[in-house]
């Protein structure tokens, strides 16, 4: 990965590479920033004493994850047909998980808490709803995270780095022909949106593996769990990916005759057929949020379509990931140096304000400190531990846990550490409401998987 790098006002330059990096530590030129992302500072350079390259932060935005890269691009032109080529250089890749899963499900309790307490309380007062007003374009607060998640990233690289231009995958999925793809005509118009790509979108859900034997790295096609020929639909409930042994073996049968010998299998499947499209949903109403805010920012926005991306991937032969696909939005005709570590970043949140534990039933279990710090530490603070004897006796580096008598846990790579003291604990970066971790670079078996090659084909039945 490339070190990011600030002049002596702490403006963006080019970034460099590791050893370089050390090198101008070494020599006592810049200093540590920031730990993760690896800042550095120079101290005898300006912007105005530098070569700078326009970079491009492209995004691939998703429900549970939204891919992101850096990248220098450089236009070749062909000697022989004078055709330009724009050829995409990878300086960092990132992959940011998001948590609006999470957000949704402390919301449901706090509902369901709140509704028992004025039921107790207030039984005798009717309930009003004309009084909640939203603004326009109001998103609910799971969704509006994305968005703005995304957007303190993008900020955050705009300030690291030179970046004149962001390109960002607008997906769209029409849930109305992903339940029924062959839907058309005036039936068609009475519903929303336009446009989708079913067959990805089973690759998605079932996890691009064959639905009935699990059968990886291998041509799938579209299969009717209920056949057509027996009352089936085409409805997207109603379709999974199955090998072509699977497909043939099952024939016309239906899914319970087929697998009536493997009834955990046959319920994981027909659990899994009917997943609701809370996925598809969360991007289609953040989509255009993200691309406006993403605007307001002036810097110029290219928009790429979902369909161009998967077939820049294929074409290029990279594998299905987050940050790969980041690096594939819009126009682009090669790419370089996209084997590397890719940072993950996870939003942990910055802790609740809230300082009971509650069980289930909304009763206090437990009390935290009044305070939210402890020994000059809190909850996330990136830390090195040098523990010199006992049994815990190493270094460990990780997020720690504060604990108001000064015994620590460390959340490190290898598993957690429980009962570190402070005095052992020195402080690298302050919690920032993310957690790290580093996604090693591509083997050669992955890169050589016939998933790269394999597509869906569809088959009757």
């Amino acid at each position: 990965m490339a070190v990011f790098v600030i002049d002596k006002h702490k403006r963006p330059l080019m970034p460099c590479s590791e050893k370089r990096a050390r090198l101008l530590l070494e020599r006592g030129r810049a200093v540590v920033h920031r730990q993760v992302p690896f800042v550095i500072r120079l101290k005898d350079r300006t912007v105005q004493h530098s070569a700078v390259q326009p970079l491009r932060v492209a995004l691939d935005p998703g429900s549970r994850a939204t891919g992101m890269a850096l990248v220098r691009e450089k236009n070749t032109v062909d000697t022989g047909t004078g055709e330009v080529y724009r050829e995409r250089i990878a300086l960092n890749l990132f992959e940011l998980v998001h948590r609006g899963h999470r957000i949704r499900e402390q919301l449901d309790q706090r509902r369901n808490f709140r509704r028992r307490r004025r039921g107790a309380n207030l039984r005798y007062r009717a309930p009003r709803f004309d009084n909640r007003r939203r603004p326009p374009g109001w998103l609910a607060p799971s969704l509006q995270h994305r968005v703005d998640t995304t957007m303190a990233w993008v900020r955050r690289l705009c300030r690291w780095a030179p970046a004149s231009a962001i390109g960002i995958e607008t997906v769209r999925f029409d849930t109305q022909r992903l339940q029924n793809p062959e839907i058309s005509g005036v039936e068609y118009q009475q519903g929303a949106l336009a446009g989708c790509e079913v067959r990805e979108y089973l690759l998605e859900k079932w996890g691009r593996k064959c639905a009935y034997c699990g059968a990886e790295n291998v041509p799938l096609e579209i299969e009717h769990i209920v056949p057509k020929s027996r009352g089936g639909s085409d409805r997207v409930s109603n379709l999974a990916l199955a090998c072509r042994a699977c497909n043939q073996a099952k024939g016309n049968r239906d899914v319970r005759a087929f697998l009536a010998d493997q009834p955990e299998r046959l319920a994981r499947i027909l659990a899994q057929a009917k997943a609701p499209l809370k996925d598809a949903a969360a991007v289609n109403a953040t989509r255009w949020a993200l691309y406006r805010a993403l605007v307001d920012t002036g810097l110029p926005v290219e928009a790429g379509t979902g369909g161009r991306t998967k077939w820049n991937r294929t074409r290029l032969g990279l594998p299905k990931t987050h940050a790969l696909d980041a690096l594939c939005v819009g126009q682009v005709d090669q790419v370089r140096h996209w084997r590397v570590p890719v940072l993950g970043i996870r939003c942990a949140g910055r802790g609740s304000y809230r300082r009971t534990r509650l069980t289930r039933h909304g009763f206090p279990r437990g009390y935290l400190t009044r305070n939210k710090s402890a020994f000059g530490f809190q909850t996330g603070d990136l830390i090195r531990a040098v523990v010199t004897k006992g049994k815990k006796a190493g270094t460990y580096l990780g997020r720690i846990a504060i604990r108001a008598s000064g015994s620590f846990n460390i959340q490190t790579p290898m598993g957690v550490v429980q009962g570190i003291h402070h005095r052992f604990c020195t402080l690298l970066q302050r919690a920032d409401g993310y957690g790290y971790f580093v996604q090693p670079k591509p083997t050669e078996a992955a890169l050589s998987s016939p998933r790269l090659k394999a597509g869906v084909s569809s088959a009757g039945n």
